[in-house]
């Protein structure tokens, strides 16, 4: 497996003016990093793989849909703009040397109808994303849709639906990305969600039930280890978290207090647990 940490816990952007964090990240033991990628257009994307290969490490991208785009919308000009801006998230990230796009890609955080989700919405996003399937074979990019809790969005949030969603979607390249964090509040047991998205999982993310320092909370991490050593997961396991006082991200993240001595902790303390736990469930 591979180690990954979001660029979150240091910065709401990520740009040019924060490649030096990439060889502090390479030191402290990680193979990559999950950069966020919103705007395409403004995606140094050729600086970004430069950079990524100087340092040895490798890229994933994390991404939102912003601006009014959104897959689920009864609008089909919407849902044609939020298409093209997903061929251009694509794209960029190929350009990149990034392989793997994974976010909640199907309606925005924190929208809500006030209603449960309907079929015609979920139809809407299926068909959205078997025709992006050219698209992401051309550029070799896979797409990992995140089930989010039911505080930050109504229309995906457990295991079961998520690989339902994929299965309908029928394309290799559109997969699952199953957050430990979000899976803490809508799983009953949140190592047999990873064996229920087995066949679809492309992307995890190892965060802590409160976004803390990763082994510092309640996540049963003993039985996540040992379900993907049993469903043979190979890929990254990344550490997403937020800086304490980074003005809207903290506050769309509802970070309100410091949740671990320093924001780097959760990065830097965070990985160390996460090998030994790897290492820990290979030799059970």
């Amino acid at each position: 497996m591979k180690f990954g940490v979001n660029t979150f816990i240091w910065t709401a952007t990520f740009d040019r003016s924060n490649f030096s964090l990439l060889p502090v990240l390479k030191q402290n033991g990680f193979d990559g990093v999950e950069v966020p990628l919103f705007h395409p257009a403004g995606f140094a994307a050729a600086e970004l793989r430069r950079a990524l290969e100087a340092n040895g490490l490798e890229g994933t991208a994390c991404s939102i849909l912003t601006g009014g785009l959104s897959m689920v919308s009864p609008d089909s000009t919407v849902r044609q703009k939020t298409r093209a801006h997903m061929e251009d998230c694509v794209k960029a990230a190929a350009e990149a040397g990034i392989g793997l796009v994974a976010g909640p890609l199907y309606s925005p955080v924190g929208f809500f109808t006030g209603s449960r989700r309907t079929a015609d919405e979920w139809k809407r996003v299926v068909e959205c994303y078997q025709s992006l399937g050219p698209v992401l074979d051309a550029h070799g990019v896979t797409v990992a849709l995140e089930p989010l809790n039911r505080f930050e969005t109504y229309f995906l949030n457990t295991a079961s639906d998520a690989a339902r969603l994929c299965d309908e979607i029928g394309h290799p390249r559109v997969g699952v990305l199953f957050d430990t964090f979000h899976a803490n509040v809508e799983e009953k047991n949140v190592a047999q969600g990873y064996r229920t998205v087995a066949r679809h999982l492309k992307h995890v993310h190892t965060c802590e039930n409160d976004r803390g320092i990763p082994g510092s909370g309640h996540v049963d991490w003993p039985g996540v280890f040992r379900a993907l050593r049993e469903i043979g997961y190979d890929g990254w396991l990344t550490i997403e978290s937020f800086g304490f006082a980074l003005g809207e991200l903290s506050a769309a993240a509802s970070i309100w207090r410091d949740i671990a001595p320093t924001p780097e902790a959760i990065a830097f303390e965070g990985v160390a647990f996460l090998k030994q736990s790897l290492a820990a469930a290979a030799a059970a």
